[in-house]
């Protein structure tokens, strides 16, 4: 499996136990298609201060959610489960990678809690 045994609902209450501990504030939006993540973008409140993203498949051609990841002028890590340079082909194009301050790839769940405590680190620096 490239994706591990913890269900979604997991990961969040591991990631948003994580921002506690940090003492961040964490929330959590999921969706399948594009269009649906780039309005949730477009609506984010000016508290927000950073987004860990694992995008899927959009990954590898959603432009739009690149453009909204842009828009919202923060800083962003991506995160993915599986190592999608280890993968196929066509998996291994990212067109967020270069946007991002960094990509976690293929450390399962746990990717989400280093994205965020690198997330905690950097605001606390700025």
């Amino acid at each position: 499996a490239y994706y591990g045994v913890k269900t979604l609902a997991n990961i969040e209450e591991l990631v948003a136990e994580k921002g506690r501990a940090l003492e961040v504030e964490t929330e959590f939006y999921q969706s399948n298609h594009e269009g649906a993540l780039v309005d949730y973008l477009q609506s984010l409140t000016p508290d927000v201060e950073g987004i860990v993203v694992n995008a899927g498949a959009i990954t590898h051609y959603g432009l739009s959610l690149r453009d909204a990841l842009i828009d919202s002028r923060l800083p962003v890590v991506e995160v993915h489960l599986s190592n999608i340079h280890a993968r196929e082909d066509f998996r291994r194009h990212s067109v967020i990678a270069d946007i991002a301050q960094g990509q976690i790839a293929g450390l399962g769940w746990q990717g989400y809690i280093f994205a965020l405590e690198f997330l905690a680190d950097k605001l606390k620096q700025s």
